[in-house]
């Protein structure tokens, strides 16, 4: 049987990646933004698309198609209908953006072709490009959230900022089929009032909105009922509608208006300013409003389509607080969430959009009980050999050691239970915005000044940031409130009760705001929410078999099944790809060890060095 190889590409907005698929199996996908160094970098993917050329051994004459996860002229019909309902007002932002559109995105054909024949020219191809093709954003996301999954039939729900027209959409999914039913339009968008309280509150559109989660629990819902009356109107079934008179995004430079100010008593939170109580209790009472509108929404698909297992996509689907609501609820026997939810698992739900409706092939059968999916963990990034490793540290005069993998588990659990933080590199890097434990920084849950080292002397970053916590999948229900697996890192369960602290709660009820941050909640302190809540990842024998078997020597060792697990990298900056990468972010905090493939490099015994505080190497794979 001749091999189909289709590329596809996600670009332009936010989170450019690329994706390849080998007659429907998922081969490679990467961000740009790992291989760049330009955090959330929107710009054509081409050290991603190298690299997945690379990783199947293939050049760009042997796709048979490439992708795109957008349609650029619908959305341009969106802006000037947009722009036209709102005249005069708006008028300096149109005059700015139009340029753009009319020079790159209305050309964009020319422009990605332009961009694959440079490409193919480097790999000395014969300038005779695959056919491009293009699918709907939400078909893309819809296509991420279901054919990878394990489900043979399935509700979907996709959830984001805006794609072309659609921010929320409901579909089918059975077999290779996914049907549409139906959709919410921009600039209704639950994504957008979300990134409207990111902004509000001081943090960064698209990436702060992790942030505001994070703040939720520290703060009481008390605008909640403000926010349905003034702010968005929420049907029984979850269809809404927003009071856009609050909200500047349609035309603005702003996500609000002055109204808005004066709903909530002042201006905007500026960024790096002290949070006060009021972002505290504003981040609490819109996670409260995200929570009620999703679990309408899935009660109101799960009705229309009988449906008993559902998949999430979208940049509102990495909301994991509302996700472990979902689950709890019951309302699906089974969730299934893209890993890569927002724009970058657009390449992957574009690539497979194509095998199944375009070229109209099968899906595979997968079992639905095993809970597998065919991401195969989302280790679909670059990987480095031992040798390339090597060769690296020798050619930098690098002092470390290589050892057997007995030695290398026995002497980093060792190494965690004495209060090391540890960077872990191994195999192939993860696809989407989590480290799953392949480019994480490793650390002891029990250590109750574990999670204020980290963030401010590892990540840099606010110290009421949370942590997650890796646990060993079979040991999972001894520590949390666990409905289902979560590889992924996608869900939010309670700690069990049997490991909070008799007194946490007096403690903190003697605390208000980020004070609470220093109670002690439970037995694994460094993992749980001042909520007693956790983002828990189980960690799977079969996906991967070197980090559970960390877990496994560390859990001998103490008797704790689980460790802390946050990305490697600091704030501002993506998640390491290379053996460079990984000791320039090394030598530039204070972890104290780091390990790569084998071999283990004491903090202690390195040399002060400038050259890895300059421009990141290129992608090259060995």
């Amino acid at each position: 049987m001749k091999k189909n190889n289709i590329l596809g590409i996600s670009a332009f907005y936010h989170d450019s990646a690329a994706a390849l698929i080998c007659n429907g199996n998922i081969i490679a996908a990467a961000q740009e933004e790992r291989f760049s160094r330009i955090k959330h970098d929107p710009a054509f993917p081409e050290q991603a698309v190298r690299f997945c050329l690379q990783q199947a051994d293939i050049t760009l004459q042997q796709i048979d198609a490439v992708v795109f996860y957008d349609k650029p002229f619908l959305t341009f019909d969106r802006l000037l209908e947009t722009y036209l309902s709102y005249a005069p007002r708006g008028v300096k932002s149109f005059i700015r953006s139009m340029p753009i559109w009319l020079k790159e995105k209305l050309l964009l054909k020319s422009q990605l072709r332009r961009q694959l024949k440079a490409i193919d020219t480097a790999g000395n191809g014969n300038g005779q490009l695959p056919p491009l093709l293009f699918i709907e954003h939400h078909q893309a996301h819809a296509a991420s959230a279901f054919y990878p999954s394990p489900f043979k039939k399935a509700a979907i729900l996709c959830m984001d900022g805006v794609g072309e027209w659609a921010t929320t959409s409901a579909w089918l999914g059975n077999g290779n089929e996914l049907k549409p039913l139906w959709q919410i339009n921009f600039p209704h968008s639950l994504g957008l009032l979300y990134s409207a309280f990111t902004y509000f509150c001081g943090f960064k559109v698209n990436s702060g909105e992790y942030k505001l989660m994070g703040l939720a629990p520290y703060g009481k819902p008390i605008y909640q009922q403000l926010i349905t009356e003034k702010l968005i109107d929420i049907k029984e079934d979850g269809s809404f509608k927003l009071q856009l008179e609050y909200f500047d995004y349609c035309i603005g430079d702003r996500m609000t208006t002055a109204k808005f100010d004066q709903l909530f008593d002042g201006p905007p939170r500026q960024p790096e300013a002290a949070i006060t109580e009021r972002e505290l209790n504003l981040a609490a009472s819109i996670q409260a409003v995200t929570e009620e509108i999703v679990l309408r929404l899935a009660k109101t698909i799960q009705r229309e389509t009988g449906a008993n297992r559902l998949c999430l996509a979208g940049g509102v689907a990495l909301n994991c607080s509302a996700n472990g609501k979902l689950a709890k609820e019951g309302i699906f026997d089974q969730l299934w969430i893209q890993p890569a939810a927002g724009d970058a698992g657009g390449a992957i739900g574009a690539s497979l959009c194509a095998w199944h409706h375009y070229y109209q092939q099968p899906r595979r059968t997968i079992d639905s009980d095993s809970q597998k999916d065919s991401m195969t963990g989302a280790y679909l990034g670059p990987e480095y050999s031992e040798q390339s490793i090597e060769d690296f540290l020798q050619e930098k005069n690098i002092v470390y050691r290589k050892v057997d993998d007995t030695t290398l588990f026995e002497v980093t659990a060792k190494k965690l239970d004495a209060g090391n933080i540890i960077g872990w590199f191994q195999e192939r890097a993860e696809f989407g915005p989590r480290a799953l434990g392949n480019r994480s920084i490793l650390a002891d849950p029990r250590k109750t000044d574990m999670q204020s080292r980290l963030n401010l002397s590892i990540k840099y970053r606010e110290s009421f940031r949370p942590f997650a916590p890796s646990v060993l999948e079979e040991k999972a229900e001894e520590y949390f409130e666990c409905t289902q697996h979560s590889p992924y890192m996608l869900l939010v369960n309670p700690v069990n009760s049997a490991l909070r602290t008799t007194d946490g709660d007096q403690q903190m009820a003697a605390k208000s705001g980020l004070d609470k941050l220093s109670c002690q909640r439970s037995t694994i302190p460094a993992v749980t929410h001042i909520d007693y809540s956790a983002r828990v990842q189980t960690v799977s024998k079969q996906t991967n078999p070197r980090y559970h078997q960390l877990i496994s020597a560390f859990e001998s060792l103490t008797g704790c099944a689980v460790l802390i697990n946050t990305s490697f990298n600091v704030r501002g900056e993506p998640m390491v790809l290379s053996p460079q990468d990984a000791y320039q972010c090394f030598m530039s905090t204070e972890m104290d060890c780091l390990v790569l493939g084998n071999c283990i490099l004491d903090k202690s015994q390195q040399k002060p060095t400038s050259e890895f505080t300059g421009v990141r190497p290129a992608f090259a794979l060995d």
